[in-house]
Protein backbone atom coordinates (compact mmCIF):
# COMPACT_ATOMS: atom_id res chain seq x y z
CA UNK A 1 0.00 0.00 0.00
CA UNK A 2 1.39 3.33 -1.37
CA UNK A 3 2.98 5.69 1.85
CA UNK A 4 0.78 8.30 0.42
CA UNK A 5 -2.60 6.68 0.93
CA UNK A 6 -3.88 8.06 4.15
CA UNK A 7 -7.16 5.93 4.06
CA UNK A 8 -6.32 2.26 4.55
CA UNK A 9 -10.42 0.82 4.14
CA UNK A 10 -13.71 3.14 4.05
CA UNK A 11 -16.37 1.42 5.51
CA UNK A 12 -20.19 2.49 6.02
CA UNK A 13 -21.77 4.12 9.01
CA UNK A 14 -24.84 2.07 10.31
CA UNK A 15 -26.21 1.81 13.93
CA UNK A 16 -22.90 0.15 15.74
CA UNK A 17 -19.64 1.66 13.70
CA UNK A 18 -17.04 -0.74 12.94
CA UNK A 19 -13.92 -0.72 15.20
CA UNK A 20 -10.58 -1.93 15.79
CA UNK A 21 -8.16 -3.21 18.64
CA UNK A 22 -8.39 -2.14 21.33
CA UNK A 23 -11.75 -0.93 21.04
CA UNK A 24 -14.70 -3.22 20.88
CA UNK A 25 -17.58 -1.45 19.72
CA UNK A 26 -18.67 2.48 19.06
CA UNK A 27 -22.86 3.46 18.86
CA UNK A 28 -23.69 6.46 18.00
CA UNK A 29 -27.46 7.57 19.32
CA UNK A 30 -28.85 10.49 17.85
CA UNK A 31 -32.85 10.66 18.40
CA UNK A 32 -35.33 13.13 18.84
CA UNK A 33 -37.66 12.70 21.38
CA UNK A 34 -40.97 14.41 21.41
CA UNK A 35 -42.22 16.73 24.75
CA UNK A 36 -42.80 14.12 27.26
CA UNK A 37 -46.14 13.46 29.38
CA UNK A 38 -44.90 15.30 32.19
CA UNK A 39 -43.21 12.29 34.19
CA UNK A 40 -40.39 12.18 32.38
CA UNK A 41 -41.32 9.46 30.20
CA UNK A 42 -42.32 9.27 26.52
CA UNK A 43 -46.30 10.19 26.10
CA UNK A 44 -48.57 7.09 25.87
CA UNK A 45 -49.92 7.59 22.68
CA UNK A 46 -46.11 7.52 21.42
CA UNK A 47 -45.26 4.27 22.61
CA UNK A 48 -48.22 2.16 21.08
CA UNK A 49 -47.56 -0.08 18.18
CA UNK A 50 -43.79 -0.03 19.61
CA UNK A 51 -42.44 -3.68 20.98
CA UNK A 52 -41.37 -2.23 23.68
CA UNK A 53 -38.37 -3.69 26.19
CA UNK A 54 -36.87 -4.24 22.94
CA UNK A 55 -37.19 -1.16 20.51
CA UNK A 56 -34.12 -0.01 18.17
CA UNK A 57 -36.93 0.74 15.27
CA UNK A 58 -36.24 4.22 15.23
CA UNK A 59 -39.78 4.90 14.51
CA UNK A 60 -40.46 8.82 13.96
CA UNK A 61 -36.68 9.43 14.57
CA UNK A 62 -36.22 7.38 17.95
CA UNK A 63 -36.05 4.54 19.72
CA UNK A 64 -37.44 3.30 23.29
CA UNK A 65 -34.50 0.37 23.43
CA UNK A 66 -35.15 -1.55 26.08
CA UNK A 67 -36.99 1.34 28.62
CA UNK A 68 -41.07 0.51 28.36
CA UNK A 69 -41.66 4.09 29.93
CA UNK A 70 -38.56 5.92 29.71
CA UNK A 71 -36.00 5.40 26.74
CA UNK A 72 -32.79 3.72 27.79
CA UNK A 73 -31.42 0.72 29.02
CA UNK A 74 -32.48 -0.64 32.65
CA UNK A 75 -29.93 -2.91 34.89
CA UNK A 76 -27.54 -4.82 32.62
CA UNK A 77 -24.16 -6.36 33.77
CA UNK A 78 -20.87 -5.90 32.23
CA UNK A 79 -17.41 -7.81 32.76
CA UNK A 80 -14.20 -7.18 31.37
CA UNK A 81 -14.13 -4.42 29.63
CA UNK A 82 -14.80 -0.43 29.44
CA UNK A 83 -17.44 2.09 28.49
CA UNK A 84 -16.79 5.48 28.02
CA UNK A 85 -20.19 7.62 27.21
CA UNK A 86 -19.88 11.09 25.64
CA UNK A 87 -22.97 12.59 25.93
CA UNK A 88 -23.44 15.90 22.80
CA UNK A 89 -27.24 16.64 23.98
CA UNK A 90 -29.80 15.85 26.40
CA UNK A 91 -29.12 14.03 29.32
CA UNK A 92 -27.98 10.59 30.78
CA UNK A 93 -29.76 8.69 34.62
CA UNK A 94 -26.76 6.11 35.87
CA UNK A 95 -27.36 4.17 38.72
CA UNK A 96 -25.48 1.14 39.30
CA UNK A 97 -24.64 -1.90 41.57
CA UNK A 98 -22.20 -0.23 43.77
CA UNK A 99 -24.82 1.98 44.94
CA UNK A 100 -23.60 4.86 42.82
CA UNK A 101 -25.84 7.56 40.76
CA UNK A 102 -25.33 10.43 38.14
CA UNK A 103 -26.86 12.55 36.20
CA UNK A 104 -25.44 13.67 33.14
CA UNK A 105 -25.13 15.41 29.30
CA UNK A 106 -24.46 18.10 27.64
CA UNK A 107 -20.74 17.02 26.52
CA UNK A 108 -20.01 15.32 29.78
CA UNK A 109 -18.27 12.38 29.33
CA UNK A 110 -18.96 8.61 31.74
CA UNK A 111 -15.61 6.50 31.73
CA UNK A 112 -16.82 3.34 33.61
CA UNK A 113 -14.81 0.31 34.66
CA UNK A 114 -17.03 -2.77 34.38
CA UNK A 115 -14.27 -5.01 35.27
CA UNK A 116 -14.47 -8.14 38.09
CA UNK A 117 -18.78 -7.19 37.11
CA UNK A 118 -20.97 -4.75 37.66
CA UNK A 119 -24.84 -3.78 36.64
CA UNK A 120 -25.93 -0.16 35.53
CA UNK A 121 -28.92 1.47 34.08
CA UNK A 122 -28.55 3.90 31.65
CA UNK A 123 -32.00 5.76 31.37
CA UNK A 124 -32.71 8.96 28.88
CA UNK A 125 -35.24 11.18 31.17
CA UNK A 126 -37.47 13.49 29.21
CA UNK A 127 -37.17 16.46 31.16
CA UNK A 128 -39.28 19.17 29.40
CA UNK A 129 -42.93 18.65 28.68
CA UNK A 130 -43.31 21.76 26.28
CA UNK A 131 -40.92 21.00 23.68
CA UNK A 132 -38.82 18.46 22.10
CA UNK A 133 -36.33 16.34 24.25
CA UNK A 134 -33.58 15.37 21.68
CA UNK A 135 -30.77 13.26 22.76
CA UNK A 136 -27.32 12.23 21.04
CA UNK A 137 -24.32 10.48 22.26
CA UNK A 138 -21.40 7.86 21.33
CA UNK A 139 -21.23 4.79 23.68
CA UNK A 140 -17.51 3.30 23.44
CA UNK A 141 -16.51 -0.36 24.71
CA UNK A 142 -12.93 0.03 25.06
CA UNK A 143 -11.32 -3.82 26.07
CA UNK A 144 -9.88 -4.01 29.31
CA UNK A 145 -6.18 -6.22 29.06
CA UNK A 146 -6.01 -9.69 30.56
CA UNK A 147 -4.33 -8.12 33.58
CA UNK A 148 -7.37 -5.94 34.05
CA UNK A 149 -10.64 -7.96 33.73
CA UNK A 150 -10.88 -8.73 37.27
CA UNK A 151 -10.30 -4.99 38.34
CA UNK A 152 -12.35 -3.42 40.86
CA UNK A 153 -15.76 -1.93 39.03
CA UNK A 154 -15.59 1.69 39.63
CA UNK A 155 -16.67 4.89 37.50
CA UNK A 156 -15.51 8.34 36.92
CA UNK A 157 -17.08 11.63 35.43
CA UNK A 158 -15.41 14.18 33.31
CA UNK A 159 -17.46 17.15 33.15
CA UNK A 160 -17.88 19.49 30.10
CA UNK A 161 -16.46 21.98 31.81
CA UNK A 162 -12.92 20.00 32.44
CA UNK A 163 -12.28 18.67 29.04
CA UNK A 164 -9.40 19.93 27.19
CA UNK A 165 -10.54 21.33 23.45
CA UNK A 166 -7.81 22.82 21.30
CA UNK A 167 -8.89 25.96 19.16
CA UNK A 168 -7.40 26.62 15.63
CA UNK A 169 -7.61 28.81 12.99
CA UNK A 170 -5.84 28.23 9.46
CA UNK A 171 -4.35 30.59 7.36
CA UNK A 172 -7.66 31.80 6.28
CA UNK A 173 -9.35 32.26 9.72
CA UNK A 174 -11.42 29.06 9.92
CA UNK A 175 -11.37 27.48 12.80
CA UNK A 176 -11.23 23.57 14.03
CA UNK A 177 -12.07 23.08 17.62
CA UNK A 178 -10.56 19.03 19.09
CA UNK A 179 -12.19 18.07 22.53
CA UNK A 180 -9.77 15.89 24.12
CA UNK A 181 -11.27 12.92 25.92
CA UNK A 182 -8.49 10.99 26.12
CA UNK A 183 -4.59 10.81 24.78
CA UNK A 184 -2.36 13.85 24.34
CA UNK A 185 -2.69 16.30 21.99
CA UNK A 186 0.31 18.57 21.15
CA UNK A 187 -1.04 22.66 21.65
CA UNK A 188 -3.82 21.34 23.93
CA UNK A 189 -3.82 21.18 27.81
CA UNK A 190 -3.12 17.78 29.38
CA UNK A 191 -6.07 15.20 29.21
CA UNK A 192 -7.89 14.13 32.31
CA UNK A 193 -6.62 10.85 33.61
CA UNK A 194 -8.49 7.83 32.60
CA UNK A 195 -8.95 5.60 35.39
CA UNK A 196 -6.37 3.47 36.52
CA UNK A 197 -6.76 0.15 35.60
CA UNK A 198 -7.73 1.34 31.60
CA UNK A 199 -5.88 0.23 28.78
CA UNK A 200 -5.58 4.04 28.27
CA UNK A 201 -3.46 4.59 31.33
CA UNK A 202 -0.60 2.63 29.63
CA UNK A 203 1.81 4.83 28.17
CA UNK A 204 2.55 2.10 25.92
CA UNK A 205 -1.14 1.90 25.23
CA UNK A 206 -1.13 5.78 23.24
CA UNK A 207 -5.19 5.58 23.44
CA UNK A 208 -7.04 8.75 22.46
CA UNK A 209 -10.57 9.72 22.24
CA UNK A 210 -10.88 13.25 19.88
CA UNK A 211 -13.99 14.45 18.92
CA UNK A 212 -13.04 17.51 15.93
CA UNK A 213 -15.16 20.43 14.33
CA UNK A 214 -14.03 21.80 11.38
CA UNK A 215 -15.74 25.18 9.66
CA UNK A 216 -16.68 24.91 6.76
CA UNK A 217 -13.31 25.38 4.74
CA UNK A 218 -11.04 24.75 7.52
CA UNK A 219 -7.57 22.96 7.38
CA UNK A 220 -6.32 21.13 10.41
CA UNK A 221 -3.35 18.57 10.52
CA UNK A 222 -3.88 15.58 12.21
CA UNK A 223 -0.46 14.68 13.74
CA UNK A 224 0.74 11.42 13.48
CA UNK A 225 0.31 9.04 16.21
CA UNK A 226 3.07 8.61 18.84
CA UNK A 227 2.81 4.87 19.09
CA UNK A 228 4.67 3.10 15.91
CA UNK A 229 2.11 0.33 15.90
CA UNK A 230 -1.15 2.77 16.96
CA UNK A 231 -3.99 1.55 15.00
CA UNK A 232 -6.56 4.54 14.13
CA UNK A 233 -10.40 5.28 13.43
CA UNK A 234 -11.66 8.92 11.75
CA UNK A 235 -15.71 8.19 11.91
CA UNK A 236 -16.60 11.24 9.50
CA UNK A 237 -20.20 11.61 10.49
CA UNK A 238 -21.04 14.96 9.52
CA UNK A 239 -20.88 17.38 6.91
CA UNK A 240 -20.56 17.04 3.06
CA UNK A 241 -17.25 16.45 1.86
CA UNK A 242 -13.74 15.99 4.23
CA UNK A 243 -10.14 15.63 1.87
CA UNK A 244 -7.47 14.19 3.98
CA UNK A 245 -4.54 14.47 2.06
CA UNK A 246 -4.75 13.77 -1.61
CA UNK A 247 -7.81 11.83 -0.93
CA UNK A 248 -11.56 12.97 -0.71
CA UNK A 249 -14.35 11.89 0.94
CA UNK A 250 -17.52 12.32 -0.27
CA UNK A 251 -19.91 10.28 1.97
CA UNK A 252 -20.17 9.75 5.68
CA UNK A 253 -17.97 6.54 6.59
CA UNK A 254 -15.82 4.81 9.40
CA UNK A 255 -12.02 5.68 7.83
CA UNK A 256 -9.57 3.33 9.12
CA UNK A 257 -6.01 5.52 8.47
CA UNK A 258 -2.63 5.46 8.18
CA UNK A 259 -1.28 6.56 11.48
CA UNK A 260 2.44 6.78 10.95
CA UNK A 261 2.07 10.06 8.97
CA UNK A 262 0.61 13.49 9.61
CA UNK A 263 -2.90 14.15 7.51
CA UNK A 264 -3.95 17.53 6.74
CA UNK A 265 -7.88 17.66 6.91
CA UNK A 266 -10.21 19.89 4.98
CA UNK A 267 -13.43 20.35 5.10
CA UNK A 268 -14.74 20.92 1.90
CA UNK A 269 -18.41 21.87 2.46
CA UNK A 270 -20.44 24.43 3.53
CA UNK A 271 -21.58 23.78 6.69
CA UNK A 272 -19.64 22.55 9.99
CA UNK A 273 -18.10 19.36 9.84
CA UNK A 274 -17.61 16.56 12.75
CA UNK A 275 -15.78 13.63 12.92
CA UNK A 276 -14.70 11.18 16.44
CA UNK A 277 -11.51 9.73 16.29
CA UNK A 278 -10.58 6.79 18.07
CA UNK A 279 -6.63 5.29 18.32
CA UNK A 280 -4.67 3.22 20.34
CA UNK A 281 -1.98 0.24 20.71
CA UNK A 282 -3.91 -2.91 20.21
CA UNK A 283 -4.06 -5.16 22.97
CA UNK A 284 -3.33 -8.10 20.65
CA UNK A 285 -5.26 -10.81 23.22
CA UNK A 286 -7.93 -13.29 22.29
CA UNK A 287 -11.59 -11.42 22.59
CA UNK A 288 -14.47 -13.89 23.23
CA UNK A 289 -17.66 -12.07 24.19
CA UNK A 290 -20.98 -12.96 25.32
CA UNK A 291 -23.57 -10.22 24.87
CA UNK A 292 -22.30 -7.82 27.64
CA UNK A 293 -18.93 -10.03 28.95
CA UNK A 294 -15.85 -9.96 26.90
CA UNK A 295 -13.17 -12.12 28.25
CA UNK A 296 -9.98 -14.14 26.81
CA UNK A 297 -11.14 -17.19 26.69
CA UNK A 298 -14.66 -19.50 26.91
CA UNK A 299 -14.17 -21.40 30.05
CA UNK A 300 -13.90 -17.25 31.40
CA UNK A 301 -17.15 -16.33 30.20
CA UNK A 302 -18.70 -19.04 31.57
CA UNK A 303 -17.73 -18.17 34.86
CA UNK A 304 -18.78 -14.67 34.40
CA UNK A 305 -22.17 -16.02 33.69
CA UNK A 306 -22.19 -18.37 36.37
CA UNK A 307 -20.83 -15.51 38.66
CA UNK A 308 -23.72 -13.16 37.73
CA UNK A 309 -26.68 -15.78 38.56
CA UNK A 310 -25.22 -16.53 41.49
CA UNK A 311 -23.93 -12.90 42.91
CA UNK A 312 -25.49 -10.39 40.58
CA UNK A 313 -22.27 -8.31 40.81
CA UNK A 314 -23.18 -7.22 44.02
CA UNK A 315 -26.91 -7.08 44.00
CA UNK A 316 -29.54 -3.98 42.36
CA UNK A 317 -30.25 -1.58 45.85
CA UNK A 318 -32.77 0.53 43.46
CA UNK A 319 -36.29 0.03 43.44
CA UNK A 320 -36.95 -0.50 39.73
CA UNK A 321 -34.62 -1.41 37.16
CA UNK A 322 -35.31 2.35 35.44
CA UNK A 323 -34.51 4.32 38.20
CA UNK A 324 -35.43 8.19 37.06
CA UNK A 325 -38.13 9.16 38.78
CA UNK A 326 -36.89 8.71 42.08
CA UNK A 327 -35.40 11.70 44.90
CA UNK A 328 -31.91 10.85 43.57
CA UNK A 329 -32.34 11.79 40.14
CA UNK A 330 -36.10 13.77 39.86
CA UNK A 331 -37.45 16.45 37.61
CA UNK A 332 -34.52 19.03 37.13
CA UNK A 333 -31.48 19.08 34.68
CA UNK A 334 -28.96 19.05 37.87
CA UNK A 335 -25.99 17.54 36.77
CA UNK A 336 -24.21 15.25 40.05
CA UNK A 337 -22.23 12.15 40.70
CA UNK A 338 -22.70 10.46 43.30
CA UNK A 339 -19.72 7.94 44.23
CA UNK A 340 -20.34 4.53 46.59
CA UNK A 341 -20.12 5.30 50.04
CA UNK A 342 -20.14 9.17 49.25
CA UNK A 343 -22.08 12.26 51.68
CA UNK A 344 -21.49 14.28 49.44
CA UNK A 345 -22.36 14.48 45.39
CA UNK A 346 -19.72 15.16 42.81
CA UNK A 347 -20.44 18.15 40.49
CA UNK A 348 -19.82 20.14 38.14
CA UNK A 349 -17.13 23.08 38.49
CA UNK A 350 -18.11 26.51 37.76
CA UNK A 351 -16.35 27.55 35.31
CA UNK A 352 -17.49 31.25 33.48
CA UNK A 353 -18.40 31.15 29.34
CA UNK A 354 -15.72 31.04 26.85
CA UNK A 355 -15.06 33.72 25.24
CA UNK A 356 -17.05 35.03 22.42
CA UNK A 357 -16.32 33.34 19.21
CA UNK A 358 -14.47 30.30 20.50
CA UNK A 359 -17.22 27.94 20.23
CA UNK A 360 -18.43 27.10 16.65
CA UNK A 361 -21.61 24.78 17.98
CA UNK A 362 -24.74 24.91 20.17
CA UNK A 363 -23.29 20.84 20.70
CA UNK A 364 -20.75 20.04 23.31
CA UNK A 365 -18.67 18.33 20.91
Amino acid sequence: MSAATPVFQRLPLGPLWPTLDPFLFCAHHDDAYPASDGALALPAAARTGRQLGSDFSRRDGFSMYHGTQVPGFPAHPHRGFETVTLVRTGLIDHSDSLGAAARFGGGDVQWLTAGQGIQHAEMFPLLHSDRANPLELFQVWLNLPARSKMAQPHFCMFWNERIPRLHQRDDAGRSTVVRVVAGALPGAEAPLAPPPESWASAPEADVAIWTLQLAPGARWTLPRAAGAHTQRMLYFFTGEALQIGPERINAHAALHLDATQDWQLHNLGNSPLECLLLQGRPLGEPVVQHGPFVMNTRAEIMQAMHDYRRTGFGGWPWATPDPTHGPTHGPTPRRFARHPGATHDELPPQVPPPPPGTETSPRAD
